[in-house]
């Protein structure tokens, strides 16, 4: 006698004969895991047992496929009774899907392929971003008015960042970026290129935290911060796409954009959320809020200048890995820094 098991339930038991009937008819499958009643341990399949046994097989078929399909009905095609406006909208499978699948579709179709086009593109991608890292660090404090609020607001900062640039002192200080010193290429993108992207950034958290109707733990507005970066490289990278990337070689614009729309807002906001790590440390221990601060733009500040200076070369990418190294590690030690500081 043998039993059968799917899904962990139990049939049966059957006789060897009786198995073969019933796979057959369909009703059980070769591949259905079985052992022999007094020999639970043993776990094979249907179709051991009656390889074992000799005994081979003809499916049965119930009539062609004009046959099988009228039995099924149309409904396998176009179940009316499940398509309906409101069980779809209610489906998260269906909303994630459309979203996600169709949406570049329809923005590149109805902005026609304008200017506005590259925006629409970014703000997709960010999407997707912010759906990761919502999956990743999503908390009860987190709200989707405030992801939404932030990831624009960064934006409009970046108005003052182009402000600020064109100033005595900041512009000097920019241009050293151009410089073939390795030396005053730090100094350019440290503390002229990394501070300032930083602290621009780091504003919508800032404001966040502090008018918030309750403390913000750091995961919050370490999620916050990953916004705000995403916002920034977003708007940055539309700039350089139809900018800068525009007068490059077909290959290298192709592959910069592809940069432009992926890995570079990924390091914006790792560098953004460990900023905004600090800044929530500064606002939960007021008395350590000058050290936090200063960490909150120092630490990002210099990742981002080292990594502007040696791009994609070894050190530039060990770089970018340290980044989010620093920011997982800082996550774990939350806890234990919290402890420290009380």
């Amino acid at each position: 006698m043998i039993t059968i098991k799917r899904n962990n339930q139990e049939f049966g038991p059957y006789e060897i004969d009786d198995i073969k009937k019933y796979v057959e008819d369909g009703k059980i499958l070769k591949q259905d895991i079985a052992h022999r009643t007094h020999e639970p341990a043993k776990v094979k399949t249907v179709g051991y047992f009656l390889n074992k046994s000799k005994i081979s097989v003809k499916l049965s078929h119930s009539g062609g496929v004009v046959s099988q399909l009228r039995q099924i009905g149309r409904g396998i095609i176009f179940p009316k009774n499940t398509f309906s406006k409101k069980k779809l909208f209610n489906d998260n499978r269906f909303l994630i899907l459309a979203l996600i699948g169709l949406a570049p579709t329809f923005l590149i179709k109805f902005t026609f392929f304008s200017s506005f086009t590259f925006y629409a593109i970014a703000v997709y991608f960010s999407m997707i971003w912010g759906l990761f890292y919502y999956y990743l660090f999503k908390t009860s404090q987190v709200k989707l008015k405030t992801a939404v609020f932030i990831f624009f607001l960064t934006q409009i900062f970046i108005i003052l960042l182009l402000t600020l640039q064109g100033l005595p002192g900041i512009k000097q200080l920019y241009s050293l970026t151009d410089s073939t010193s390795i030396m005053k290429q730090l100094i350019g993108y440290i503390f002229g290129v990394g501070f300032f992207e930083e602290l621009i950034k780091a504003l919508p958290i800032f404001i966040i935290a502090k008018y918030s109707k309750e403390p913000l733990i750091p995961q919050t507005l370490v999620f916050y911060g990953l916004i705000s970066g995403t916002g920034f490289g977003a708007s940055e990278g539309v700039l350089y796409q139809t900018g800068l990337n525009s007068q490059l070689d077909y290959n290298s614009a192709f592959f910069m954009n592809i940069a432009r729309l992926t890995s570079l807002p990924f390091l914006h906001s790792v560098w953004a959320g460990i900023s905004a790590y600090y800044i929530s440390f500064g606002y939960l221990y007021p008395k350590y809020r000058k050290s936090m601060f200063l960490m909150a733009i120092s630490i990002p500040a210099i990742l981002h200048g080292l990594y502007d200076v040696f791009g994609w070369s070894i050190i530039g990418l060990s770089v970018t890995v340290l980044a989010v190294i620093l920011l997982t590690v800082y996550l774990g030690q939350g806890a234990k820094l919290q402890s420290k500081l009380k």
